[in-house]
């Protein structure tokens, strides 16, 4: 060969490796790029029998759904995210590209092959972590329906073993896997005619973001620090991972990801992972539980099994029951932060002959704050109408009920707006 050939091959040669280089940190490309849309592909499908059963009977369940929860359908964007450890896949749809996702449902993932980490070959079990999209409507499926997953994508082509990382990785039915993502037959139907609809709306792809863990759960994301201890060379890719899911909670959009040469995820946006919001806790029983400061003394002949007029609070039961309400909200920060959710403490107390609260006395349910605000709340009140006996004003003692509910932590509360 000559010197002329061999420069011009090395100009090729280097050429090439740019392009390299810049197709693998292009999304687009590498991740969501899918065939033209085939024409007509809602009557493709329903041409299959199973598929056409599926429409049949999900169809209009689907539109419903969508009218009462304020989606537009069908959905022109659809967002696809599973959390292995915590058998959850979650569907996101939005009517616009600029629009917001908002959370369709949550299906229950019904079983689960493999642990926390990426699949690297094939026969290892594993189900597939990473970013993937929707490459395939299968529905002769021996899995009653399936859609399939883009394993092994650019970065597993990198990462994985390079002449057998495996494949055939699907979102399917019938309740069983060796390394896919399981539903039952009705949630996969449900999930494959939304994703059908989405598709012929014109999404050339539909992500799939495959999850270690639902972040936001202590416990889970404890289990995955274990798992990074034992296995650090994982703790780039779940890191990343936290990151877009972190994105994606507070924008509600999807960032662009993107691959460098070593098969590394990355994302384009600037975005730091926002610092848990740990709920406050309750606090703990630290200061002396008191008995009541205004103590009278009273004899056994003082108080009269009968009486001919009961006591009465300003303004009657009405205002005496919205003072025990708003006490009861304001124990509920004293409530333990284990055990149970509801608890009842019974409070006594004298109205004397005066009118004055008296002797006040929570029950042993109460622990020491409990104890010292009801004592402070119930000496504060304003003097009642006292008991009558043939018309002399005498002592009562009452007995009151208050039902305490533990209030909704921080974080359960941040589930439910993010749903």
């Amino acid at each position: 060969m000559s010197n002329a050939n061999r420069m011009q091959g090395a100009r090729m040669l280097n050429r090439r490796k740019g392009w390299m280089a810049v197709v693998l940190c292009t999304v687009v490309t590498l991740l969501y790029a899918q065939p033209p849309q085939q024409k007509d592909f809602l009557s493709f499908q329903k041409s299959f029998k199973r598929v056409g059963l599926a429409f049949e009977s999900r169809e209009e369940m689907l539109r419903k759904e969508f009218a009462a929860k304020g989606l537009t359908w069908p959905a022109k964007y659809m967002y696809i995210r599973s959390f292995k450890y915590d058998s959850q896949l979650e569907v996101w749809v939005k009517g616009d590209k600029k629009e917001k996702y908002r959370l369709f449902k949550t299906y229950k993932v019904c079983a689960l092959a493999g642990g926390l980490g990426p699949k690297r070959y094939e026969g290892d079990y594993q189900v597939p972590e990473g970013f993937y999209y929707v490459n395939e409507f299968r529905p002769n499926s021996s899995y009653h329906l399936a859609l399939g997953v883009n394993y092994p994508n650019p970065s597993d082509r990198i990462l994985a073993d390079p002449v057998k990382p495996g494949g055939d990785i699907y979102v399917h039915g019938s309740c069983v896997t060796v390394g896919c993502i399981p539903l039952t037959d009705a949630l996969i139907e449900e999930l494959y005619v939304l994703a059908a609809f989405t598709k012929n709306e014109g999404q050339d792809y539909i992500p799939i973001h495959v999850m270690p863990v639902l972040f936001k759960k202590d416990k889970s994301k404890e289990l995955l620090e274990k798992q990074l201890a034992a296995q650090p060379e994982y703790k780039p890719m779940a890191g990343i991972m936290e990151k877009v899911y972190y994105y994606f909670n507070t924008h509600k959009q999807l960032p662009t990801i993107m691959i460098n040469a070593k098969g590394e995820y990355m994302m384009a946006q600037e975005f730091t992972i926002p610092k848990k919001v740990i709920p406050p806790k309750f606090k703990e029983n630290t200061e002396p539980r008191r008995s009541a400061a205004r103590t009278v003394t009273f004899g056994e002949n003082d108080f009269y099994p009968y009486v001919n007029t009961q006591p009465k609070f300003p303004g009657g039961l009405p205002a005496f029951q919205k003072f025990i309400d708003q006490l009861a909200a304001e124990l509920a920060d004293f409530m333990p932060e284990e055990g149970a959710k509801r608890l009842f403490i019974d409070v006594d107390f004298v109205v004397d002959a005066k009118g004055n609260v008296v002797n006040v006395k929570p029950g042993s349910r109460a622990n020491n704050e409990m104890n010292n605000l009801i004592i402070d709340r119930f000496e504060a009140m304003p003097a009642w109408s006292p008991a009558l006996r043939q018309d002399k004003a005498v002592p009562m003692k009452l007995v009151q009920n208050i039902m305490v509910e533990a209030k909704p932590k921080a974080a359960e509360k941040a589930e439910e707006e993010e749903e």
